[in-house]
C-alpha cells in the first residue's frame, strides 16, 4: 500500500468498486478501503451447509444485449466474467394471494408481458397498455438510465409528484389487476402513501426488459470488479475500517483506519452511508442546514430474511420469484403489520448453481421488519471480523419469527416443511452491521412523493475533495448503484465525456464481434 493516492474510496460496495474502475481506467491511482472480511456490500454471499446464499442480489435486470446494465458492465469489463441464468421468460415474477389459486405472471419483454397479462385480465387491455406506455415514458426522462445525453433527471420536478399507487389505481377499477401491477414492490419497499411512480418505473422496467440470476451467487460480480480494478492498476484492501478523516485547510487530507494506518489522497469518495460519513468527517465541517437535512432523511424499512437449506431432491427448482400477499388490499401496506398480523407478505426466490439438476438446494424468503423491533439488542455488534453474540433472547426472537414465516410459506407451498434440512435467519441488525446501512435499511433513503427533494443528495459536497456514491444518492439495486457511480465519476470527468467513453467501448466491442 502506498501512502498517497489520487483517489481514496471508502467502502467496497458496488458503487465504490465501479467508481474505482472508471477512474483507474482514466489513469488515476485509486485505493479502495473495506472494513469487513468480505468485499462487495450487498453483493456479499455466505455459505451454510455447503450452500451459497445471497444477501442482497436475488436477480438482475437490463442485461440483454444493448440494454443499459449490459452496456455499463461491458464498459467496465466484467460482463464476460459473469455466469448468468435467464429467468422464465413466460413469468419471471409471480404474484399470488391467499385464497386465490391463480398465479399472476410478469413476463420478460414488453410484448410478452402485455400478452400474458391480457390473457389473465382480458377485459383490461387498455389499462395494461397504458401502464406499459407510462413505464417507458417515465424511464425515458432519465438520461443515464437510457445511455443518452440530457438534462439531469431532477430538473423535471413534475415527475416526482406522481404517486405510484394512485396512478396505477387510476388505470383500472379491477382490484386484483391493481395489486398484480404493484405486486413486486418489495423491490423498492413500496409505500402506498409515499412512493413516487418513477421509483416503481425505473425498478420494474429493467426486469421486464430482461431478468437473470447469478449462478453461484452475486459475489461473482464483486470478484469480476476487483479483477478489473487490479488490471487497471487500482488497489483494494479489506480489514481497513475508516474511523476518521484527516482535515486541513478546508479539505480532507487522509483516511485514518482502526488499524492506525493513514492513507492520504487528493480526492475522497465515500461509498458508505452519508449520515455516517458526515459523522466521520465531523459535522462541524459542513453547514448546519446541510447536516440537519441529511440527518432528517428517513431510511427505508429493514428486512427479516429466512434462509432455507433444502433436503436433497425434495423441492423442484423454480426459475422465477414469488411475491405472496395475504390479500390484494395489502400489497401497498405490508409494512403496516402488527405483531399479530406479521408477515403480511413476502418475496421468495431460489439460488441457482452450476450443473444443478431439477431440484433446488436453497430458498431465501424476505419480508419487512421495523428496526425498532431490534431495540433490546441495538447496542450489540456482530460480524465475521468482530464476533459478538447477541444472547439467547435474540436467538429465541429469530426462531419465533422464522416459524411464523414458515407457516405463511405453507399456505403457498404445503409441503415446504418436509423439505427443510436447516434454517438460518438475518434481521435488521445483520444488514446494519455487515452492510453499514442506517437502521438496517434495505434500500437507502425513502423517496417521498410528498417531499420529493428532501432525500436528494448530490455526489458533490461542500468539501471540495469529498464526494458520495452508492444507493443513498440515486436509486438502489445493481442498476441504480451502477448509475450512481457513473454520476459521481461524471462530476470528476464530465458526463458527456464519460458517457461517450461508455458508448464507444460498446460500439468497438460490437464491431470486433461482427468482424469475427
Amino acid at each position: 500500500m502506498k501512502t498517497h493516492y489520487d483517489v481514496v474510496i471508502v467502502g467496497s460496495g458496488l458503487g465504490g468498486l465501479v467508481s474505482a474502475i472508471i477512474l483507474a481506467k482514466e489513469g488515476y491511482s485509486v485505493c479502495v478501503l473495506e472494513k469487513n472480511n468480505q468485499y462487495g456490500g450487498n453483493l456479499q454471499t455466505f455459505v451454510r451447509n455447503k450452500t451459497i446464499f445471497d444477501t442482497g442480489v436475488h436477480y438482475v435486470g437490463g442485461l440483454d444485449k444493448e440494454q443499459n446494465l449490459y452496456q455499463y458492465f461491458k464498459y467496465i469489463g466484467i460482463l464476460d466474467y459473469l455466469t448468468l441464468k435467464k429467468l422464465d421468460e413466460e413469468g419471471f415474477d409471480i404474484i399470488t394471494f391467499d385464497d386465490d389459486p391463480n398465479e399472476y405472471k410478469h413476463a420478460q419483454g414488453y410484448e410478452k408481458f402485455i400478452e400474458i397479462l391480457i390473457e389473465q385480465f382480458p377485459e383490461e387491455e387498455s389499462a395494461i397498455l397504458a401502464y406499459c406506455n407510462k413505464l417507458k415514458e417515465t424511464c425515458s426522462s432519465f438520461p443515464l438510465y437510457n445511455m443518452k445525453q440530457g438534462k439531469p433527471y431532477y430538473d423535471n420536478t413534475a415527475m416526482f409528484q406522481l404517486e405510484a399507487k394512485k396512478y396505477i389505481n387510476s388505470l383500472t377499477n379491477n382490484k386484483k389487476l391493481q395489486a398484480v401491477l404493484a405486486g413486486t414492490n418489495f423491490l423498492y419497499a413500496g409505500d402506498g402513501e409515499r412512493t413516487p411512480f418513477y421509483v416503481h418505473a425505473l425498478t420494474i422496467n429493467s426486469y421486464i426488459e430482461s431478468a437473470y440470476r447469478c449462478v453461484n451467487g452475486g459475489s461473482q460480480i464483486t470478484k469480476a470488479l476487483i479483477k478489473q480494478l487490479k488490471e487497471h492498476g487500482g488497489e483494494v484492501y479489506k480489514h481497513h475500517d475508516v474511523v476518521r478523516f484527516g482535515f486541513d485547510d478546508g479539505k480532507i487530507t487522509s483516511a485514518i483506519c482502526s488499524n492506525e494506518k493513514e492513507i492520504k489522497g487528493d480526492l475522497f469518495i465515500s461509498n458508505i452511508e452519508p449520515k455516517l460519513t458526515l459523522k466521520l468527517v465531523g459535522e462541524d465541517k459542513f453547514r448546519k442546514s446541510y447536516t440537519n437535512r441529511v440527518d432528517k432523511i428517513e431510511s427505508t424499512i429493514a428486512a427479516f430474511s429466512l434462509y432455507i437449506v433444502l433436503k436433497p431432491n425434495t423441492f423442484k427448482y423454480e426459475n422465477k420469484n414469488f411475491y405472496h400477499f395475504k390479500s390484494p388490499d395489502r400489497v401497498w401496506d405490508v409494512h403496516k403489520y402488527t405483531q399479530e398480523s406479521w408477515p403480511e407478505g413476502y418475496m421468495m426466490s431460489m439460488s441457482v448453481k452450476k450443473n444443478m439438476d431439477d431440484y433446488g438446494d436453497n430458498i431465501t424468503v424476505m419480508t419487512y421488519m421495523h428496526y425498532d423491533e431490534m431495540k433490546p439488542w441495538m447496542n450489540t455488534f456482530n460480524t465475521v471480523a468482530n464476533k459478538n453474540e447477541r444472547g439467547q433472547t435474540y436467538e429465541q426472537f429469530k426462531e419465533e419469527k422464522a416459524e411464523k414465516l414458515i407457516k405463511e410459506l405453507e399456505r403457498k407451498f404445503p409441503n415446504i416443511r418436509d423439505c427443510i434440512q436447516e434454517i438460518y435467519t438475518s434481521t435488521p441488525l445483520s444488514y446494519r452491521d455487515y452492510i453499514g446501512s442506517n437502521r438496517g435499511s434495505m434500500y437507502g433513503y425513502v423517496k417521498d412523493v410528498n417531499r420529493p427533494m428532501q432525500s436528494f443528495i448530490s455526489p458533490k459536497t461542500k468539501i471540495k475533495n469529498l464526494m458520495f456514491t452508492g444507493q443513498s444518492l440515486n436509486m438502489h439495486g445493481i442498476l441504480g448503484v451502477t448509475i450512481s457511480a457513473v454520476m459521481t465519476c461524471s462530476e470528476i470527468l464530465g458526463q458527456d465525456y464519460l458517457l461517450n467513453k461508455i458508448l464507444e467501448a460498446n460500439s468497438k466491442q460490437e464491431t470486433i464481434r461482427n468482424d469475427v
